[in-house]
């Protein structure tokens, strides 16, 4: 009896946000580790369809960085990054695209399994994402800057509780297409949309004042500390364009931005519907 009562206790502790958030969006995240384990999948999109279910709007952004790595590879291209960026000529550029629609369909097919209705935009054909070239110290090929956001596509999805599954990549005025960060993706879109939160889920527990200690998680940080801890490398590597993007984004009028552990189950739930949240929250 008691653990039935516990249960009872969570479903009220999540009252008042799902109260709170009703009505309005949150922006996810999804790639990197986090794609590459099955279990860590299935908990994300059932985290999206539970939110979905009781009246919140999600939307996903992917990524694909380790199946596009992978399928370059099987086709003999070398991979190759300058400034952190993957140097893109056409050829990799039809690759980055094939897979990152492959992994989107199967995304989409996924949560509409799960029982929430979701249909998967390309930053290019929508005409989500306008870009330009990327500069960098080398030519870096097709490889994007976002200059704007067309959000209606997104809205049109989301007015009908439909969960938008959008993959990075944006095209110029002259058409052609390219490859897009899926942080800075995420970031931008957020922005222009104005979202409660962006959820940005990675395979660390959040931003460690020690990488060896996970005791010694910094749960929230303000941007103003920010620089601070990237010149100590408290923040270093991978973890600097994903705290980058949460600051483009609370720059735009989101609310809050989170950096979260993928790893643990149903972490997104936890996050969202929990009083004391995981991960590592960044607010200005």
């Amino acid at each position: 009896m008691h653990e039935i009562v516990e249960k009872a206790s969570v479903l009220i502790e999540a009252l008042p946000y799902i109260k709170k958030f009703r009505g309005k969006e949150i922006l996810i995240k999804y790639g990197g580790a986090a794609m590459c384990s099955e279990e860590i999948r299935e908990n994300v999109l059932q985290d999206l369809v539970f939110m979905n279910y009781v009246g919140i709007k999600p939307i996903l952004i992917h990524g694909g960085g380790n199946a596009i790595t992978n399928n370059l590879k099987k086709k003999g291209i070398q991979t190759r990054f300058v400034d952190g960026l993957r140097v893109t000529d056409k050829a990799s550029m039809e690759v980055v695209v094939e897979t990152l629609a492959e992994i989107n369909k199967g995304i989409v097919h996924d949560i509409n399994k799960f029982g929430a209705r979701a249909i998967g935009l390309s930053g290019h054909d929508a005409d989500i994402l306008s870009v330009v070239k990327r500069q960098a110290s080398e030519d870096v090929g097709y490889v994007g800057q976002i200059t704007s956001v067309n959000i209606q596509p997104i809205k049109e999805l989301t007015e009908f509780n439909i969960i938008p599954v959008i993959y990075g990549v944006g095209i110029d005025q002259a058409g052609e297409t390219y490859n897009v960060n899926a942080d800075d993706a995420a970031a931008k879109i957020a922005a222009a949309m104005g979202v409660q939160k962006l959820m940005i889920l990675t395979n660390v527990k959040g931003i460690l004042r020690d990488p060896a200690d996970e005791g010694s998680l910094i749960s929230s940080l303000r941007v103003s500390e920010v620089q601070s801890l990237i010149d100590q490398k408290v923040i270093s590597g991978g973890m600097i364009p994903k705290v980058g993007a949460c600051i483009t984004a609370l720059n735009g009028e989101v609310k809050k931005a989170h950096i979260v552990d993928g790893r643990i189950k149903h972490s997104l739930l936890l996050e969202i519907f929990t009083d004391q949240g995981i991960g590592t929250e960044i607010f200005l």
